[in-house]
């Protein structure tokens, strides 16, 4: 997938790459997030659910430290979700619009990355590995849910609303949270909306996305269970514009 002379970046090819990637989610979903699951293995600190044997995962891996897994991706192709049955981020949201629109479909899951490598070298590499993923298997609308700690939307009701005035995902991409689950994302005005602030609680994977032309569905999804509130992210490949394409594929060859 990609090789440099201080970062890897490839793909899962055993189960001890799978657990070396669910060690990592542990230390930053669990320990870190304080979110649980029924499949979490507390003993041995591996973050896991019965998705993990039908996905890609996409590994960041850091040379200097022994090879150690850094950063990865969880990454579900439309024709793997259709053997499953479903795409992760079905329980929260309504995919029709996208399972309709007969376009290649990747779905992004589980994304994190170490805390040092969080908006650095180690991110441009872990999207660039990514963007080489994309190209090879033509895929044409990415999404999936990236989300915020905690789950009291009043705490976030600015970056919520920021993203629902400034970044809601145009009518054919605009997936919605499931309706029992529904919680809205227009919590205050766009004109009392302190913009610098709202964008500091923006996690750095999420404002990486909105760079590239991300936008965002209709309404957020409060997961108790994983401690976090969730929104669902889409990536419309033919909508970047050609900066935003060198930014995400510099270095990668079709």
């Amino acid at each position: 997938m990609g090789d440099h002379k201080r970062f890897e970046v490839r793909l899962a090819r055993d189960a001890a790459d799978l657990r070396a990637a669910q060690r990592l989610r542990y230390d930053v979903f669990v320990r870190e997030l304080g979110s649980d699951g029924p499949l979490v293995d507390h003993d041995a600190g591996l973050e896991q659910d019965r998705f993990d044997p039908h996905f890609d995962h996409l590994l960041l891996i850091d040379r200097a430290q022994e090879g150690a897994v850094v950063g990865v991706y969880r990454l579900l192709l439309s024709e793997k979700a259709a053997e499953i049955g479903q795409f992760y981020s079905e329980d929260e949201y309504d995919l029709s619009l996208l399972r309709q629109s007969g376009r290649r479909l990747l779905e992004l899951g589980r994304s994190c990355l170490a805390p040092a490598y969080r908006g650095g070298e180690g991110m441009y590499h872990l999207f660039n590995g990514l963007a080489g993923y994309v190209l090879e298997h033509e895929v044409e609308i990415l999404f999936g849910v990236a989300s915020f700690h905690g789950t009291d939307p009043k705490a976030l009701a600015a970056p919520l609303s920021l993203l629902h005035h400034r970044h809601l995902a145009p009518e054919p991409l605009r997936v919605r949270a499931q309706g029992a689950h529904y919680q809205s994302m227009n919590l205050m005005p766009e004109d009392q909306i302190d913009r610098r602030a709202a964008m500091r609680q923006v996690p750095a994977l999420l404002k990486a996305y909105l760079r590239l032309g991300g936008f965002v569905g209709d309404g957020a999804f409060v997961d108790h269970a994983f401690n976090t509130t969730d929104i669902c992210l889409v990536m419309d490949t033919q909508r970047m514009n050609e900066a935003q394409k060198a930014i995400y594929t510099k270095g990668v060859t079709a």
